[in-house]
């Protein structure tokens, strides 16, 4: 069990994780290196946190859920059909990340779970973001409703990518939607909306198997960074969805690059 005197590193890594979450930079890359630093957390910690950042976006995002799905509780329980197809291009765009978490996660949290790795990843993928979202990038569709399966099915490869600690869950997602066809606004719409069953699915399964653990081990302190990371998170979702109006992810490519290259040189050259 945490110690009151302490309680301030898992508030300080709740803080982090909302304010990453959403913005291609990648949460649990710097969670891990954070982690590193504070000399607390794990790997389980890291994914488990998560959660509040979800609930978040659950409270902000239901209005616009409840309208994209159709349903309507007026005169019965239903759903129109645009709503039904919506939430089914949501399924299988969570279906392939899904699969692969579940066959590779201990996997990776075993072996890149690791700082200098996740530097790596982020300047990897801030190369990609200064090359996808370019200057001269045109716009493409405007709302997620008028989406394709095959666009939904792309995205939805693109999210096993941010398996690799330090690619970034929704830099992954909204990269690919913009190279599926996407404007950047209904990307990342799309993104959020795919982040919902993908991140509670991986909290959910994360906190079943350290079960026997979390009263002893994560207790006290996993609360404490799961009501961080949802406060922070509620300021973030809508100050992101407003910049990526009117703005490129280019600002994030350059921080990824610079951040990563720093990491890199921190952890690779002898000290």
């Amino acid at each position: 069990m945490e110690s009151l005197a302490t309680l301030w590193k898992p508030a300080f890594l709740g803080i982090l994780e909302g304010l990453t979450e959403f913005v291609p930079v990648s949460s649990t890359g710097h969670l891990i290196v954070a982690s590193h630093f504070l000399g607390y957390g794990s790997p389980e910690f890291e994914i488990i946190i998560q959660l509040g950042a979800m609930f978040a976006l659950t409270w902000c995002t239901k209005e616009r859920i409840l309208e994209l799905s159709g349903v309507r509780f007026s005169g019965g329980l239903g759903m129109r059909p645009e709503g039904r197809a919506f939430l089914a291009r949501v399924l299988v765009a969570f279906l392939p990340a899904a699969l692969v978490g579940f066959l590779m996660h201990d996997l990776v949290e075993t072996y890149l779970f690791r700082p200098s790795f996740v530097a790596l990843m982020l300047v990897v993928g801030g190369v990609l973001i200064l090359l996808i979202d370019g200057p001269n990038r045109r716009g493409g569709i405007a709302d997620v409703e008028h989406m394709s399966f095959a666009q939904a099915i792309a995205i939805g490869i693109g999210q096993c990518l941010s398996l690799l600690p330090g690619v970034s869950r929704s830099g992954a997602t909204i990269l690919t939607g913009l190279v599926a066809g996407l404007s950047r606004a209904a990307a990342t719409e799309f993104s959020f909306f795919l982040a919902l069953p993908t991140m509670y699915a991986a909290g959910l399964y994360t906190v079943w198997k350290a079960r026997d653990r979390l009263a002893d081990e994560l207790g006290l302190g996993m609360l404490v960074g799961l009501l961080a990371a949802y406060v922070s998170s509620l300021i973030v979702i809508r100050a992101f969805l407003r910049f990526v109006q009117t703005n490129s992810l280019r600002p994030f490519g350059w921080y990824r690059i610079v951040f990563g290259l720093f990491l890199l040189a921190f952890f690779l050259i002898p000290h």
